[in-house]
């Protein structure tokens, strides 16, 4: 059975062992750019950023939870209006248009807050020809990792990579075709929750965030 990672950091400085290696045996061009998706992708980014000496900057994010159940993403938005859906979840559970439009717009309203306070003042992300590594702490249903490889795209980087610890199995092999790699540590099965396979799994605060990217 696999094992659980003792916290965010040590799942970090074990994935940054990973894409060292992979960096040598694909010899990817410089320059690299490893983005984080707030906020708990920013921990485990930050050990990344140091092993690849690479910067390390915010992909901005956001999950879009269902009505009631706020932690069940029927889809994500990042910066720049760019948006994913989970149509199929959304018929499900009979989800309002209504519904739909309020999440979108409230989570916009917060998107443009933390991107305030994370990025200050430092000019729109320069993406274009460079080798992006979009980091969380796991893939779950994939919505918000989604939606930032769309944003990624948009920026005409080189090659894009997705790097997490630990995903679902079936989320993976959704999320492969739209990149050049998903990097993941663990697939383990049954796969409930990102939470479940860390140990220690607080919620990261602002100040945390702050503070890691003022680090780097």
């Amino acid at each position: 059975m696999q094992q659980p990672f003792t916290d965010r950091h040590q799942a970090g400085v074990a994935l940054a062992k990973e894409l060292n290696r992979l960096r040598h045996k694909c010899k990817w061009p410089a320059p690299l750019m490893v983005l984080a998706l707030p906020r708990g992708g920013v921990p485990v980014a930050a050990p990344v950023a140091d092993a690849l000496s690479a910067p390390l900057d915010v992909m901005m994010v956001r999950k879009l939870g269902c009505p009631g159940n706020p932690e069940l993403a029927m889809g994500a938005v990042a910066s720049g209006g760019v948006h994913f859906l989970n149509h199929h979840l959304i018929r499900q559970l009979s989800i309002s248009q209504y519904e739909i439009e309020r999440a979108l717009l409230q989570e916009q309203r917060e998107l443009a807050r933390r991107e305030a306070k994370y990025r200050h003042q430092r000019p729109p992300l320069a993406l274009a020809g460079k080798t992006v590594i979009l980091v969380d702490d796991g893939l779950a249903t994939g919505a918000t990792m989604r939606v930032a490889i769309e944003a990624t795209l948009a920026h005409q980087p080189d090659r894009v990579l997705v790097a997490v610890p630990v995903g679902s199995a079936d989320t993976i092999a959704e999320l492969a075709p739209l990149v050049d790699r998903v990097c993941c540590l663990a697939t383990p099965l049954p796969f409930f929750a990102v939470g479940q396979w860390y140990l220690d799994f607080p919620q990261v605060d602002d100040d945390e965030v702050i503070a890691l990217m003022a680090e780097h």
